[in-house]
């Protein structure tokens, strides 16, 4: 299984890179959205299995991310989790508009995580 980590705080990034790679998750780091659409050019559409996505970072948000990878046919199965400290309800239903599979509210922990990943079907 492949991921990408999208946020741009180093810090986050890393934390997150380390629960997933202890499921064996294999990751990528992006530092905001426009990164990661690079990032994603370089692999085939279909092995990428989810993008965990920070909404606030420069460049390109969360969701300005979210919905240029939703107006893409080929990353339609591409799970996304909105990985936020935005909490109201208008900002979540807004990300669900766009094609959020899922949220992980910050803070969070590895075992938040691994229930989110639960969820999306992505662990047993």
């Amino acid at each position: 299984m492949k991921s990408i980590v999208i946020d741009d705080s180093r810090t986050v990034r890393k934390l997150l890179c380390g629960y997933m790679n202890a499921l064996d998750i294999e990751t990528m780091e992006a530092e905001d959205g426009c990164d990661a659409l690079s990032r994603l050019g370089f692999v085939e559409p279909a092995e990428m299995d989810i993008a965990l996505v920070d909404w606030d970072m420069p460049n390109m948000t969360g969701i300005e991310f979210l919905k240029e990878v939703r107006s893409c046919s080929e990353y339609e199965h591409l799970k996304i989790m909105m990985v936020t400290s935005h909490n109201k309800p208008e900002d979540l239903m807004q990300a669900i508009e766009f094609g959020a599979n899922e949220f992980l509210m910050k803070p969070f922990d590895e075992e938040m995580l691994q229930d989110k990943l639960r969820i999306l079907g992505l662990l047993n």
